[in-house]
């Protein structure tokens, strides 16, 4: 037995010592324009799949989070899916990129591989990212409920019509865009554009996917209503997208491929446009719920550190004191699963790094889940009219 270990210690060893001396040699070639050879691409295969099935063995969606066919979430996920995911992996209505098809390993063509994996393995890959396979991890690692719209997306893609996918992908913009392609320009009078020379009416198609030209986005709530903001509330966060002191894979890309005038322009767009009507998340809340939504917004929650929302946002009918100040967005109206879900991101600690944020967290932390969603409810349910302002001494 002795001698046998001692055999096998020295195999491993030689073998070992001549894997790195051919390696050394560069013999292997890494050129993308060559496959691996059989084996090693199998092991590659082999290794990665175990990799994936181990560590994604115990991720499960958050329980706060809607089900993984929930509309709203699935159309999240397309938005995302056309312009970060699509152009390596083909969609039901183009083909790849011509570019991917010579990266090694190729990125696979999704509608025809989704299947083959499980709903918590495409979260985690999203999530994570492959090393060495041209797959990034998510941009904000701290938005770990984001990917999990793009799995939501994911799981319809199998089968998927060109129609269908249009429709999930480009939204309401898809039909009124050609009312809406003129080109805006930035302060100077020029078209203003990103980096790849786009006027900002490239820009602005591509926020009309997701929130649409008017900024009302669509009746699921997959998107916030960023319509009859403030300008300088949208340029601010837009900006803190583009340096990623706001936290979102989904918006840091966008954001970060404009300039400056770009970002000025996009936001006196959005402020210019008509706010829709109320959204609401739930058909017939009990009036508890409401009257519990309208005192936090009015007096807070003292007795679990919770401060009035309506000091910055505004929201209670009669009262000068409690005007909106431009430099926080307004609630009136929002979807009310946006405001809930952006209430447990601070309250999580991964919303963003600004001073808003910090303002926030410390604000919402000791929020119950009932105190947020009957928040969120009393908002949703306000009609999104134009608040008073703040002047700068604070008078209205």
């Amino acid at each position: 037995m002795r001698r046998t270990l001692k055999t096998l210690a020295l195999a491993g060893m030689a073998a070992a010592i001549g894997g790195l001396l051919f390696a050394w040699s560069g013999l292997y070639s890494v050129a993308a324009s060559r496959e691996h050879w059989a084996p090693v691409e199998m092991f590659f295969e082999m290794a990665m799949r175990r990799s994936v099935e181990t560590h994604a063995a115990f991720t499960d969606p958050p329980p706060d989070l809607p089900s993984l066919d929930d509309p709203a979430l699935v159309r999240r996920g397309a938005g995302h899916y056309e312009d970060g995911c699509a152009p390596c992996h083909g969609a039901p209505d183009a083909p790849r990129n011509p570019i991917s098809r010579h990266m090694m390993p190729e990125p696979p063509y999704l509608p025809d591989k989704v299947a083959d994996w499980k709903p918590r393995e495409l979260y985690w890959i999203t999530l994570h990212g492959i090393k060495y396979a041209g797959m990034p991890a998510w941009p904000a690692q701290q938005r770990t409920d984001e990917p999990w719209a793009v799995t939501a997306f994911l799981l319809r893609l199998k089968g998927m019509s060109a129609e269908e996918y249009r429709s999930l992908a480009f939204g309401r913009a898809q039909a009124d865009g050609h009312a809406h392609v003129a080109e805006l320009t930035g302060p100077t009078g020029a078209p203003a554009g990103g980096p790849a020379g786009l006027g900002l009416g490239a820009a602005l198609q591509g926020c009309a996917r997701c929130h649409g030209y008017d900024g009302n986005g669509d009746t699921a709530g997959a998107f916030p209503r960023i319509a009859g903001q403030s300008a300088d509330y949208l340029y601010e966060t837009l900006r803190a997208y583009a340096g990623g002191d706001r936290f979102s894979g989904i918006m840091q890309p966008v954001a970060a491929g404009l300039d400056d005038d770009a970002l000025r322009a996009l936001a006196g767009h959005y402020a210019a446009q008509k706010p829709a009507t109320a959204t609401s998340a739930d058909a017939d809340p009990s009036p508890g719920r409401l009257e519990l939504g309208r005192r936090i917004a009015a007096s807070g929650a003292p007795g679990d550190g919770v401060a009035a929302c309506s000091g910055c946002h505004g929201g209670v009918d009669g009262d000068a004191r409690h005007a909106r100040d431009t430099r926080y967005p307004s609630l009136d109206g929002q979807h009310a699963s946006y405001i809930a879900g952006q209430l447990r991101l601070w309250r999580d600690g991964a919303r963003g790094n600004t001073a808003l944020s910090r303002i926030m967290e410390a604000s919402v932390r000791r929020m119950t889940d009932e105190q947020i969603d009957a928040v969120a409810e009393y908002y949703s349910r306000r009609a999104p009219e134009r608040a008073m302002v703040k002047d700068d001494d604070g008078k209205s």
